[in-house]
């Protein structure tokens, strides 16, 4: 199961066993990161901790500690174990994005957890010999092979959703542990599945009215931020040119230079986030670069492709696949990446993910049921309240995907999940969660220089209501043309732009906003290889694809008078999947196994 994670160089590995309790564990961890030097162990080796992700603690918590009479490391994690030790609601108090395991030697007891949100993830199967969990779910399907099949109802809600809801899998069998999990084993038997929070405790918080809500907003972030600037590595900034990368910098200010800046790019032009963002890094007095997927990453995409499915166990398309190559050369800057991940989600309620009714004629009608009933699902729980779905269920089934592609090459940081930020935005009064004037607010506060840069779609710049109106227009314009362009041009503009390409009308709309152009790099660089992959007779015999459907959709984008962007990633990654996970042949045979097994990245 070890070996089945082990994707780069960048990892420490280890086990752990007790025979005793039936627990056998194993894990990896990026070097010098928090999480490396398991496992952790009190002064008397009786409890035992094998910790992944990143704890953000309160300021002075390892000294309390400390001062109670533990023993510590003099930086990392080793203060966890003696929190457990000393707190009965662990791991409640705990903030970050995380899992772990802990073997209790005295109670006879094991205990698996997750963080609230469920975003560090764990992949688990229940069978009559054993309690399989790892990190991603292909340590599973290395020691038990016959797991090797797609889930139905699984495929039908990533097809129509981009991901699988309800805490389900893309494997029959593999379910993910729900957020808050506290699980506990007893001489190898599960014996009860605790949860120790529920969203409706924040639910039930008293609304704030504007101004209070604001002003306890800011405490928050500004009282927390510096902790997710601790770090045992070097930390780069991932800036955007919207708002919640630059809310960062405002409250932060870190000293002059101190953290290098960077941006993805795109390969036509330097794009508005580019643009944007160099200015506030100058702004702020830091280094700024810009990192393209251009030639060379297309030259390489079929790799690219493969790994992106691969590394997050298909939770994510190979429209992401830029977004291995482009951390792999960020870490190159910084083993570990500020972002102002889930910022807007939380913050003003933007939703990721929807679902999507695919191409006629592209699945067969048995499969449609399912994607008709993903339709149903989602609509059953996006009902919720609107922080709740953002941080409860958006994140960790819709961006979890984005995460585990992104973890796999540096570490992730975003401030924006931090519990008590989450906490507090549940009280915020309805119209605030609908718009952008806290975001401002916490900008202008902040650093006022970084208000008079407008933002990627033309926010926050100074010049009057009148011109800072036709401004924002006219970026909002640039902004939904490029994306009709490239994703969503329908087909009968397709035929047009087709009829004009001796013109080359795409130099005129790519790159403004976007970093990544698939329907051209599908349509040209990429074509060769998606018609190799998706016209094989293998790809043309899936259960759910209609034949026809499906060459009709390959050669239509090709040939360059239809657009079938979306449908294209969808369908090179199920095939994809099939080929690493369904049809590979296991490396590993089902023996004698433990009564608990871990794995944990």
């Amino acid at each position: 199961m070890v070996g089945a994670l082990l994707h780069e160089g960048l990892c420490a590995t280890g086990a752990w066993a007790d025979e005793s309790q039936g627990v056998y564990m194993g894990w990896i961890a990026q070097k010098g990161s928090f999480s490396d030097g398991m496992p952790l162990r009190n002064e008397r080796g009786d409890v035992v901790l094998a910790f992944s992700g990143e704890e953000y603690p309160e300021p002075g918590t390892a000294q309390r500690v400390q001062a109670r009479g533990h023993e510590l490391e003099v930086d990392g994690p080793s203060y966890l174990v003696h929190l457990y030790e000393d707190d009965p609601a662990f791991p409640a108090g705990l903030n970050g994005r995380f899992h772990g395991l802990l073997a209790d030697r005295n109670r006879g007891t094991t205990v698996l957890f997750n963080d609230r949100y469920g975003m560090h993830r764990i992949y688990y199967h229940q069978s009559p010999d054993a309690f399989y969990f790892a990190a991603e779910a292909k340590a599973i399907l290395a020691v038990r092979p016959e797991l090797r099949r797609l889930d139905s109802r699984g495929l039908g809600e990533f097809v129509s959703c981009g991901a699988v809801l309800e805490n389900r899998t893309l494997f029959e069998g593999i379910q993910v542990l729900p957020p808050a999990s506290a699980w506990t084993f007893r001489n190898g038997q599960l014996v009860r599945k605790d949860s120790y929070f529920q969203p409706k405790e924040w639910e039930e918080q008293e609304q704030l009215d504007p101004e209070p809500y604001y002003q306890e907003l800011r405490t928050v972030f500004d009282r927390n931020l510096p902790r997710y600037f601790v770090s045992r590595e070097r930390i780069g900034m991932s800036l955007t040119g919207g708002l919640d990368t630059r809310m960062i910098l405002a409250c932060r200010r870190p000293a002059t230079m101190s953290l290098p800046c960077y941006t993805f790019g795109s390969m036509f032009r330097e794009n508005r986030d580019v643009r944007v963002a160099r200015r506030v890094a100058e702004t702020c007095g830091h280094s700024f670069q810009i990192l393209t997927a251009g030639q060379e990453f297309l030259s390489d995409f079929p790799s690219y492709a493969e790994r992106t499915v691969y590394l997050t166990d298909g939770c994510v398309d190979v429209s992401r696949a830029p977004d291995l190559y482009l951390n792999e050369k960020a870490r190159e800057i910084a083993p570990v990446r500020m972002t102002g991940n889930y910022g807007g989600e939380i913050l003003r309620g933007v939703r990721a993910f929807k679902p999507v009714e695919p191409a006629a004629g592209l699945f067969c009608r048995e499969f449609l049921r399912h994607v008709g009933q993903a339709a149903e699902t989602f609509n059953g729980t996006a009902h919720h309240h609107p922080v709740t779905f953002a941080a409860f269920q958006q994140a960790p089934w819709c961006l979890y995907g984005v995460l585990a592609l992104e973890q796999s090459q540096v570490t992730m940081r975003s401030p924006f999940l931090d519990n008590d930020f989450v906490r507090t935005v549940y009280r915020s009064p309805a119209p605030a969660l609908r718009s952008n004037e806290v975001s401002l607010r916490l900008v202008g506060d902040g650093n006022p220089a970084l208000l008079g840069i407008a933002t990627d779609r033309g926010l926050a710049q100074e010049r009057g209501p009148f011109f800072g109106a036709v401004s924002r227009a006219l970026h909002e314009f640039s902004f939904k043309a490029e994306y009709a362009y490239d994703m969503g041009m329908p087909q009968w503009l397709a035929r047009l732009d087709h009829a004009l390409s001796p013109l080359h009308p795409e130099r005129f709309f790519l790159g403004r906003h976007k970093p990544f152009h698939f329907r051209t790099w599908y349509r040209n660089a990429l074509a060769a290889y998606l018609q190799e992959i998706l016209l094989d007779e293998r790809a043309l015999s899936r259960p759910y694809i209609e034949r026809k459907g499906l060459e009709s959709v390959v050669r239509g984008h090709v040939s360059g008078d239809r657009n079938y962007t979306n449908e294209l990633h969808k369908v090179l990654t199920l095939e994809l999947l099939q080929r690493l996970f369904i049809d590979a042949v296991a490396h590993a045979t089902h023996s004698e196994l433990p009564s608990e097994a871990i794995c944990s990245r």
